[in-house]
């Protein structure tokens, strides 16, 4: 418990370092990525006040919501398969990681049958790398065009992973690209399509991102230590 006290006290600092030199005033959500992590560091989170908290697969999510159930804002922050939507609709804040209109159809399906309105972010595999799920940038108006259709999905925002390499031009210039992208979207005046989050940076690079203009971050070893 300690070493999690200590460690989000050197993430709170970061955060405000680098919002201090991006001249940022507004807030920075920090999710707490509790993949692979037990219930029980979940549990330590929230006593520090980390409530917003991070999943990546449906059936971990399932087992640990069983257990947690509403006191933290969930988060599904992994490639989401369709088949695994009618576990997460309605029991997460934010699904920060669809990629297609098939997926999104899903999830607007599913909410539309519990009656109410899933609030997602699109993926946007802005460096191309085949090994990335997410959208590519030139195929995004389409697929918002599309989404705004429906009825039980409201699209907040983008969310997008740069590459893992020690290189922080390139990791700093994938960010760019992602909230540039978001500045065009808005420009286009799609109904139903808002650009409220830009969910982006990790453990290894939340800084870089906050300097990019990330208003929701994505931190699990740094929080909660090593898997």
């Amino acid at each position: 418990m300690e070493d999690l006290k200590r460690n989000l006290q050197i993430i709170k600092k970061d955060i405000k370092e680098a919002m201090i030199l991006s001249g940022r005033s507004d807030d920075v959500l920090l999710v707490g990525v509790t993949k692979t992590f037990p219930v029980d560091k979940i549990y330590d989170g929230m006593e520090l006040g980390i409530f917003d908290v991070g999943e990546n697969k449906a059936q971990e999510f399932t087992e640990k919501y069983a257990i947690i159930k509403d006191r933290v804002n969930w988060h599904f922050i992994g490639h989401l398969q369709k088949n695994k939507v009618k576990y997460i609709v309605g029991k997460v804040k934010l699904i920060h990681s669809v990629d297609s209109l098939g997926l999104a159809e899903e999830i607007s399906k599913r909410a539309e049958k519990a009656n109410i309105i899933q609030d997602v972010l699109i993926e946007v595999n802005v460096s191309g790398e085949e090994s990335k799920f997410g959208v590519r940038s030139n195929n995004i108006e389409d697929l918002l065009t599309s989404i705004s259709q429906l009825k039980g999905i409201k699209v907040k925002g983008l969310m997008t992973m740069a590459p893992n390499v020690d290189d922080d031009l390139l990791v700093r210039s994938v960010f760019k690209e992602l909230r540039l992208l978001k500045e065009n979207i808005i420009d286009l005046h799609i109904n139903n399509i808002n650009m409220d989050y830009l969910s982006m940076g990790m453990s290894q690079d939340f800084k870089l991102a906050i300097l990019e203009g990330a208003n929701i971050i994505r931190v699990g070893s740094l929080i909660y230590g090593k898997r």
